[in-house]
């Protein structure tokens, strides 16, 4: 490579002129106060740094907190290592300096290649000696799944008993903030209890079925808990019947219950009498089908399907609390009379509640000071559609064909049970003839199916001698063994992941791949590649790869990953503004739908191997009923996610103009570029914004409608340094201005004082009044100069740079996966990857593999012939 430095012998000269003055001025001595870098940074390198830099971020002026003379270029320190890596990436950035002119771009170059390559040669010699990272903690969402594998129950819940984890460069997989203390211990022992117990068989025989039927006045009695009669009310032969008639024959099967609001907390509206005794899986079955409300009270078979689920909740009274969750997943309705059929998971004590998704609900509103009264909003035209019911039945809790149940068995085997003799608290006792050895075999059994790598004797000996004092106590023998299995629970056994680093690791290989891309334990397959040693075969590795992302296990990966990569967990903070938005009121299947749009884009983009720009601008979009209605697209039936082609003209299609996205970077009353756009450019393009100043306050858009954002921005950056750092993102957030605090389209502002009034009714049945201010103006101009007019412009711009895109994906997969970010010495193999999948149009599913054949995922132990 040509060196430019060589060039700068007089910037070299300055240093030594530069240090000379300090001396003559009596600031420093010739030893203790020169720059500390001076010691072992390439000279050429140094004097650049001295002339460019200092001034800035020296003795005298620490801008940043950043004192250039008292940082040493001793890269064997990785908090040094790590401080002149920040300096290489801004230089290499063009934010320092900050006026591009005082570093020429052959010096800038020239400079970022000095610092790189002592940089990329201190941090391979650090991961070669300790590897990339330590072992890692699993997550509290890791151990759950790992528990109910292992204990095979796929609906145990211990993930809320344990401290929420933290966060490190966005996930809560990193390795350096998943920590483990006392407190924390404490927890995963009280958690690891928990589960036992629950796998535990809950008596010598299934608990009893409870049966329940409910037809006419029992499906809900109680239908003035709606407030008016539009929300819910009874029908015979397509009419509504009033309340004689429903006492006179409360049992008639050919009475309906048409129910037209969705469900929302605190009112209620759940089958009479019904609660369930215990905990555990309920089915129910029922029949319903879609119908429309016509004005007095007249109802006529829906046109199409209206989609509905069910809500576990407590019975009204004065102990209720607010736990309500969805459950038995989505339902839709059909216009014909079918039955239906799903499964719903109760806590002792609960009942479930009718769930409609996607339709008005009503609430109570004062009047002029009087009582509270409820109005239904307006019907849309054609009719309100509902749903209307004919009958319910339930049966539950239900249990395995065997018992004791498979979860006990994993435990305890084909040992006898009895009744507890002793009041022990646990609800079955274990009979065992020979208790030494059947504690040992139990154990060792316990184990192999638990530990994801082979344990040692001596380690097995510690859980052995746990469990053989507690016998010799005297202790029932089902407490001795739980007390074992707990503590190997709460154990580095099953806690820990192994960074894989020596040319046998495959069982770590197995752990690592297994929690990447199922967010749980290697399954018996993966285990058994791992055992025959076959993981860094790359034939093997692969097909093991493609195997886990068909599976439905792969959901769990996509969505962990794009929870936290795209923030989607935070999808349902910040409810909409009533005032300004009001059809999007208690819209929570809305919600609800634009979340699992873009889980299943991503998948879509992972399994079809479809090119990284599409992130950014796709001919297609995942969308059922309620997203075409919100995209304005034509109309689609059905709940379902399915994936359509979206006309040239409309502006969505891509991770950029999905509702979710567009939610996220919003705060529920207005949009900020500012905000969407630095975390688009974070989060999608790799190139996150330094940080603001701290004695700098954000811009706050005027919700009146007086003045539009891109006015007050203007104001905001007059400052060269503000304007210098806005120019990075706001472009791109003007470009998103078009779409509003949920992703619907528009092309004005709203306010609450100035513009043009728009009133009427919300789905709460309550008045609104907003105002349509200013016109949108989404053009732009990037950093590098290209302009934009709207967002189809800035999308095709954006996705022009597919390496980019590309780069950033598999650095957001990295530190997913191995729980530590890509380091400097990672940087070049990153590049690497991207090389190799130039010409394929960087397809996501190749990044995928290729970062999982790389040294970057298998170590770089020996043996690793297959890692590039």
């Amino acid at each position: 490579m040509k060196n430019s430095l060589g060039p700068t012998i007089c910037s070299f000269v300055m240093l030594c002129i530069w240090v000379l003055a300090l001396q003559a001025q009596g600031t420093c001595n010739a030893v203790a106060d020169e720059p500390l870098f001076l010691a072992d940074l390439n000279p050429q390198a140094a004097a650049l740094i001295a002339e460019k830099c200092v001034s800035c971020h020296g003795v005298d002026e620490q801008q940043g907190g950043l004192d250039l003379t008292s940082l040493p270029f001793a890269l064997s320190d990785r908090t040094v290592r790590d401080r002149w890596i920040s300096i290489h990436d801004r230089v290499a950035r063009g934010e320092m300096p900050p006026n591009r002119d005082e570093l020429p771009a052959e010096q800038r170059q020239d400079l970022v290649a000095s610092l790189a390559t002592s940089l990329h040669e201190a941090d391979a010699n650090d991961v070669a000696a300790l590897g990339r990272g330590s072992m890692r903690r699993l997550n509290r969402d890791e151990y759950q799944q790992n528990l109910r594998d292992v204990l095979t129950l796929p609906t145990l819940d211990i993930r809320d008993m344990l401290p929420e984890d933290r966060e490190g460069h966005r996930f809560n997989k990193t390795t350096e903030t998943l920590d483990m203390s006392r407190v924390q211990l404490t927890a995963y022992l009280d958690a690891a209890e928990s589960a036992l117990l629950q796998a535990l068989g809950s008596g010598i025989e299934p608990p009893p079925l409870t049966q329940y039927r409910a037809v006419g006045r029992r499906l809900f009695p109680e239908t003035a808990t709606f407030g008016n009669q539009e929300a819910m009310f009874f029908a015979k032969d397509l009419k509504a019947i009033d309340n004689k008639l429903l006492e006179e024959s409360p049992d008639d099967a050919a009475i309906e219950l048409a129910l037209f609001r969705s469900a929302h907390w605190p009112y209620y509206g759940y089958p009479q009498g019904f609660v369930a005794p215990l905990p555990g899986a309920y089915r129910v079955r029922f029949s319903a089908r879609a119908v429309l409300q016509l004005p007095e009270f007249e109802l006529k078979p829906a046109a199409q399907s209206l989609p509905m689920t069910f809500r576990a909740r407590k019975p009204s009274g004065p102990d209720v609390s607010g736990d309500v969750r969805a459950t038995g997943g989505l339902i839709d309705i059909q216009p014909e009379r079918a039955d239906y059929e799903t499964t719903v998971q109760l806590k002792a004590g609960e009942t479930f509640e009718y769930s409609l998704l996607g339709l008005p609900v009503p609430l109570a509103r004062n009047v002029d000071g009087g009582p509270p009264t409820y109005r239904y909003p307006p019907f849309p035209e054609g009719g309100q559609p509902g749903v209307a019911f004919q009958w319910l039945e339930t049966e539950g809790p239900l249990s395995p064909e065997f018992w004791p149940p498979p979860a006990h068995r994993v435990l305890f085997d084909e040992l006898p049970i009895r009744a507890p003799q002793n009041g022990n608290g646990l609800s079955v006792e274990v009979i065992s003839d020979k208790p030494q050895d059947d504690a040992r075999r139990l154990l060792r059994t316990f184990v192999d199916r638990a530990a994801r790598q082979p344990v040692s004797d001596a380690a097995l000996q510690t859980f052995e001698r746990l469990i053989r004092a507690r016998l010799e106590q005297g202790v029932p023998f089902a407490e001795a063994m739980l007390a074992g299995y707990k503590a190997f629970l709460c154990s580095g056994h099953l806690l820990y992941l192994a960074e894989p680093l020596q040319a046998d690791d495959h069982y770590a290989i197995a752990s690592r791949l297994s929690h990447f891309l199922t967010n749980t334990r290697p399954d018996p397959q993966l285990m058994e590649s791992a055992r025959n040693r076959q993981l860094r075969n790359a034939h093997v590795l692969r097909a093991e790869t493609n195997r886990l992302v068909s599976g439905p296990e792969f959901d769990r990966f996509v969505q962990n990953f794009v929870d936290y990569w795209l923030n989607l967990r935070h999808v349902h903070r910040d409810e909409p503004d009533a005032r300004l938005y009001p059809e999007y009121r208690f819209d929570a299947y809305l919600i609800e739908s634009m979340e699992r749009e873009t889980k299943a884009f991503f998948t879509a983009m992972v399994r079809e191997n479809l090119p990284v720009r599409m992130l950014i601008d796709a001919d297609f979009i995942f969308a059922n009923d309620r997203l075409a209605q919100h995209y304005q697209l034509p109309p689609i039936s059905g709940s379902a996610m399915r994936k359509i082609s979206v006309p040239v003209s409309s502006p969505y299609g891509g991770l950029l103009t999905q509702g979710a996205i567009l939610k996220v970077t919003a705060n529920g009353t207005t949009t900020s570029p500012v905000v969407r756009g630095a975390w688009i450019m974070e989060r999608l393009i790799g190139q996150p914004p330094p940080p603001p100043p701290a004695s700098v306050p954000a811009v706050e858009p005027d919700i009146r409608g007086a003045t539009t954002i891109r006015e007050l921005l203007a104001l905001h950056t007059k400052d060269k340094s503000c304007a210098s750092c806005h120019a990075r993102f706001d472009p791109v957030g003007f470009a998103l201005e078009n779409f509003d605090i949920l992703g619907g389209w528009r092309t004005q502002y709203r306010g609450l004082e100035k513009g043009a009034r728009v009133s009427g009714i919300d789905r709460a049945g309550h008045d609104f009044a907003y105002t349509l201010s200013s016109s949108v103006d989404a053009s732009g101009k990037l950093l590098d100069g290209r302009s934009f007019d709207n967002i189809h412009e800035l999308k095709s711009l954006l996705a022009a740079d597919p390496r980019q895109l590309a780069r950033n994906l598999l650095h957001q997969l990295t530190v997913y996966a191995t729980g530590t970010p890509v380091r400097f010495a990672d940087r070049r193999k990153i590049e690497d990857i991207l090389n190799r999948c130039r010409d394929n149009d960087y397809r996501t599913g190749d990044l995928l593999h290729e970062l999982v054949h790389s040294k970057i995922f298998l170590g770089s132990a020996a043996g690793n012939s297959n890692a590039p």
